[in-house]
């Protein structure tokens, strides 16, 4: 074996001795750069490079960092919770957005004190700098090493079939261990079955903490047992992690299910089951106007209502694939003299039927069918989430059919449109995410696939934003942009899809006639601008903290009199408001006025009209908003003017 390698670092060509490793060649201090990615591929740094690798850091402060020391750290976890438990049989430990957890079969569900021994060990764990170390095991050396782990002997059967999370167990290919090594003795401390890569060392992970425990079904199917999982959170740096400890209370505070029942916006009750909302009043009115100023902006763009059924034979879902590629995401069928009928999950199919129901010309072409849908999909009850995970949601669903000629512009103004509207209603910090096609869940040619995904990738990079792959993303019918967007806290959420699909007009045989006399198919595309009304609306919330601009609050002004014989006035005013279409109520209760105003504060109502008989000589009002600031003594008009003015313009007081 030659005693030099030829490696590539930085860019440039370096020549390095036989077995040196990532870490070294990469002079990397465990801290700053704990990982290495040599050929494309995550490495350990003892990693030893080869012959012609492409060596590249990996900083504890880039994304792919932050989830190696999520991974390592929950390692670390499960150690602390084996040597405190010695019972606990272990699952999995993946990192996950913000944190990691690992899963634990132990005989009692664990206690918050249980949560704070263990994160006392893991801190010892990490003090002593226990080195990560990897070995490659045969498959039946990790049983015979594992005997005791019932469900790693599960996930080495499952050896290049695991989905998800379970795939930083096993993957494919070869199996490795990784040692937690006492790093003076070289004594074996623990260890875990695992892909990795990891952190050098315990030392290289800078903070951590535990934040819950809860249970967890084994691999998130209902049939196995339920075992007890761990949630945590680690960052690159203190500050990093209190920033995001802090952003937490603030999105405690936002919680749309919280904000939901103490302003009357919404509930779930019980005898409904459960992923099923219903609008109170007040949540009724922010929902009706969303959906009329969407209905408005869709008819001006050129858009056309329908309305399809919430249930349908299952042939419309065997056509369309749905019950293949779909099944498990709905409800199960209903028997009725003698048909299967199901609860719709998606619109699409249905309007397909609208299309196909007579003959189409290229003259009617871009076709754009809009419907408010309500459609029903089986969540699993552990990620049924308030309004933003239900099991029965309303889409704000559109269908372009358009021909191929017109699809790359119909695209275009459809991404330009679904961004505005978003920005009417007060979202402004977006990116792109590409989702493209699953290799074992697709239908179609793959021609038809690379033509659409490069597409939407055209489409979107002119858009001038962030674009982010989602590899094996798509949908079984088409790759698909998703428009995510953060909030007022910087969280992300995913908003609005479109999706460009050449298989399902083939599938339902669907056609129109072309200029020159011939038949041909049309390109579809379908586009969900809210997501779900749900889900929007419970995003709103959180974005608000519930304080909704003019245009959206429930109640737009109180009328707060300083005395009973004040009521009258400022019933009058509210219906001068009336009359200009702002939403208005006056408080005539037995309260005190400081009361009345506390609870408009409460309420989160943007305008106050106070009253006295100073007001009441001079025609005017005294004015407060949301924040607490006041004018006193403004004309009844100037008042009325200034509310109608905020609604109309949409404007955040």
């Amino acid at each position: 074996m030659s005693a030099e390698l030829r490696i590539t670092l930085a860019g440039a060509e370096r020549v390095v001795a036989a077995g040196t490793t990532a870490g070294d060649a990469l002079e990397a201090d465990g801290r700053t750069v704990i990982a290495a990615r040599v050929n494309g591929e995550p490495r350990d740094l003892a990693h030893q490079v080869a012959e012609g690798d492409l060596v590249e850091p990996i900083e504890v402060s880039s994304d792919e960092g932050r989830a190696i020391v999520r991974h390592s750290t929950a390692h670390v976890m499960a150690q602390a919770v084996q040597e405190l438990f010695p019972e606990a049989k272990l699952g999995i430990g993946p990192p996950v957005d913000n944190g990691f957890y690992y899963d634990f079969d132990v005989r009692e569900a664990f206690h918050p004190d249980d949560l704070k021994r263990v994160e006392k060990r893991m801190r010892e764990i990490v003090k002593q700098g226990q080195l990560f170390s990897r070995r490659p095991v045969s498959d039946d050396e990790a049983r015979a090493e594992l005997a005791d782990e019932p469900y790693k002997l599960e996930l080495i059967g499952l050896k290049g079939g695991a989905e998800d999370e379970e795939s930083v167990e096993v993957g494919a290919g070869q199996l490795t261990i990784y040692d937690n090594l006492d790093a003076k003795t070289g004594e074996l401390r623990w260890k875990d079955l695992c892909r990795g890569p990891h952190v050098p060392s315990t030392r290289s992970i800078p903070a951590f903490k535990l934040m819950r425990s809860g249970g967890a079904y084994w691999r998130g199917s209902e049939k196995n047992p339920q075992l007890q999982r761990i949630y945590g959170t680690a960052w690159e740096s203190r500050d990093k992690q209190d920033d995001y400890l802090r952003m937490l209370e603030e999105a405690e505070k936002r919680d749309h299910r919280k904000l939901g029942a103490e302003l009357d916006l919404f509930s779930f009750p019980d005898e409904l089951g459960s992923g099923l909302a219903v609008f109170h009043p007040k949540g009724g009115v922010i929902r009706r106007v969303m959906e009329d100023y969407s209905r408005r902006k869709h008819e001006e763009a050129g858009y056309e209502f329908v309305n399809t059924p919430h249930i349908t034979k299952e042939k419309l879902y065997q056509v369309s694939g749905h019950l293949d590629w779909y099944r498990d995401g709905m409800f199960p069928p209903m028997e009725l003299e003698g048909a299967r009928y199901y609860l719709k999950p998606m619109n699409c199919p249905m309007h397909n039927l609208i299309f196909r129901a007579r003959g189409r010309s290229y003259r009617e072409l871009p076709l754009r069918l809009f419907e408010f849908g309500t459609v029903y999909r089986y969540e699993k009850s552990g990620v049924v989430h308030g309004l933003t995970r239900v099991r029965g949601l309303t889409q704000d669903d559109a269908h372009i059919y358009c021909t191929r000629e017109e699809m790359r512009d119909e695209l275009t103004s459809l991404l330009r449109f679904v961004l505005d509207l978003l920005r009417d209603y007060g979202l402004e910090d977006f990116y792109l995410e590409l989702s493209t096609k699953d290799p074992a869940k697709f239908v179609g040619a793959d021609e038809a696939w690379e033509e659409a995904t490069e597409t939407l990738r055209e489409v979107a990079e002119a858009e001038r934003l962030e674009l982010v792959l989602d590899p094996g993303g798509a949908a079984f019918y088409g790759p698909k942009i998703s428009v995510q967007v953060r909030d007022a806290i910087g969280r992300t959420w995913q908003m609005s899809t479109i999706q460009l699909d050449f298989n399902l007009p083939e599938l339902f045989e669907l056609e129109y006639q072309a200029a020159d006399g011939t038949r041909k198919q049309p390109v579809m595309i379908h586009r969900a601008l809210f997501g779900s009304i749900e889900r929007f609306f419970g995003v709103l919330v959180e974005h608000y903290a519930g304080a909704f601009p003019p245009w959206l609050a429930p109640v737009q002004a109180v009328g707060i009199p300083i005395a009973d014989a004040h009521v009258p006035y400022l019933q009058d005013v509210a219906k001068k408001l009336r009359e200009r279409g702002i939403r208005v109520e006056v408080d005539a209760a037995d309260d005190r006025m400081q009361k009345k105003i506390r609870n408009a504060q409460k309420a989160k109502v943007p305008f106050m009209l106070l009253a006295g008989d100073d007001d009441i000589a001079n025609g005017a009002v005294s004015f407060r908003y949301r924040d607490g600031e006041q004018k006193n003594g403004v004309p009844v008009e100037e008042a009325i003017a200034e509310i109608v003015s905020a609604v109309e313009r949409r404007v955040q007081v």
